[in-house]
């Protein structure tokens, strides 16, 4: 199992350049299922989750060329049926979180799919009832094979029809408009997810012959077609890496650039990071972090210290308050870190407490972060990564920490960040791989 082992107290200076989306990575593969046509996908993440993708839909009989690096055509004109129901790759897909969204495009288009409950972060229960649900409404049937522990799908035809989602799961929403735009009529969903990896979605599809409106909106309607055809896609910067780079920039940086960020698609990121205190200067489509020998969080208007927390897009994603809250331990002030949506998302402060930072976890949900305004610098300390978010989260508190530190299981942050040690070491700072 891979290791960190971080020498804290290095600045960060230069330039560094976002990969391509991961969640929106995940989707847009999957959508190429739903044509026998070339579709190309350009700016592709050179990430663990995103390459274990690209080998199922490889092995699913998907014909996969690499034209350049992150740069993919992918044609579906052989996909082998019988192959994604056997044991051999549900047991693959029971490894990744991202192998449910095969289920929207394998029922539009050949009728059936099977999965097994996917993996992934292990951040709490994350449940997949709005998929299953959306595509019932659509006309497909379940069976769920308890002894394999396999959900298998069947839909000789979807057929349109008006829904209302009981959660606006961006995941769910994907496999559902996956699944409709080859469906019968006009399907109309209602509480959508609308992040920009959705909107990114519809992008492609309707690239590729859908008729999806609303786009950007909670409320989809989309006109079912007979077949899609191929079609060339880009995949957005990645928000989440974008945050993240502001998060230590602003830690443990003496002037960062984050280069071509897509700004207009980051939503309430700068924002919620200027309430940390922090400086973040947009120039062109580049964000620019000067040194931060203190930053101080805002307070509501009221006078009441500052609260973060998650919320469907156009809100702040969940998958930022890791960064947050390990950023506030050196700020000046308090502020409370609400995390709604995972009920172990949190668990990685007792890590940061041993560091030296001061949280008090009020609940699975809640911490609240008293900031050290720089004064008494983070511990070097012995980690392991749980998930994605807090691996990152954890790796930046040990760049900014005094000592050596070590992270244990980062194959966790390589699901997520490209070549994270290498891109940070140009920056200067001192991480090396075991």
């Amino acid at each position: 199992m891979a290791a960190f082992i971080i020498e804290g107290g290095h600045a960060l200076r230069g330039e560094i350049v976002p990969q391509g989306a991961k969640n929106e990575a995940l989707q847009v593969l999957c959508a190429t299922l739903l044509t026998s046509d070339p579709v190309r996908i350009q700016n592709v993440p050179d990430i663990s989750d995103v390459n274990n993708q690209i080998s199922l839909l490889r092995d699913m009989g998907v014909k996969v060329t690499q034209n350049a690096p992150g740069d993919y055509t992918f044609q579906a004109d052989s996909v082998d049926t019988a192959y994604v129901e056997s044991d051999e790759f549900l047991e693959r897909c029971s490894k990744s979180r991202g192998s449910i969204l095969f289920i929207g495009p394998m029922v539009a288009r050949f009728g059936r799919a099977a999965v097994a409950k996917p993996g992934g972060d292990k951040i709490g229960r994350r449940r997949l009832d709005t998929h299953f649900l959306g595509i019932h409404k659509l006309g497909a049937t379940f069976h769920h094979d308890t002894e394999r522990g396999v959900f298998h799908i069947h839909a000789p035809r979807l057929e349109g029809t008006y829904m209302l989602l009981d959660e606006a799961s961006v995941t769910g929403t994907a496999n559902i408009i996956m699944a409709a735009v080859l469906a019968k009529g006009v399907t109309t969903i209602y509480n959508a997810a609308c992040e920009p990896y959705i909107q990114q979605l519809c992008h492609l599809l309707n690239a590729m012959g859908a008729c999806i409106s609303g786009i950007a909106s909670n409320l989809l309607t989309i006109q079912g077609v007979d077949s899609l055809h191929g079609a060339e896609h880009r995949i957005l910067p990645d928000m989440i890496e974008v945050g993240s780079f502001i998060g230590m920039a602003a830690m443990v940086g003496d002037g960062v650039r984050i280069k071509q960020v897509g700004y207009g698609q980051l939503g309430i990121i700068p924002y919620t990071f200027r309430r940390l205190g922090i400086t973040v200067q947009h120039e062109g489509d580049d964000i620019y972090i000067p040194r931060h020998d203190h930053y101080e969080i805002d307070s509501f208007i009221d006078g009441s210290f500052m609260t973060f927390s998650d919320a469907p897009w156009p809100g702040l994603t969940p998958d930022l308050l890791s960064v947050l809250l390990v950023v506030s331990t050196q700020a000046k002030g308090s502020v409370l870190i609400h995390q709604k949506m995972f009920e172990s998302r949190l668990f990685f402060v007792d890590k940061l407490i041993d560091m030296g930072a001061q949280i008090i976890l009020c609940d699975p949900h809640r911490a609240v972060v008293v900031g050290h305004d720089k004064e008494l610098p983070l511990r070097a300390a012995r980690m392991t990564s749980p998930d994605i978010r807090a691996g990152i989260a954890l790796l930046i508190a040990a760049m900014s920490a005094q000592g050596t530190s070590r992270i244990e299981n980062v194959g966790q942050i390589d699901r997520g960040y490209q070549d994270i040690e290498a891109r940070l070491n140009a920056l200067g700072a001192k991480i090396r791989r075991e």
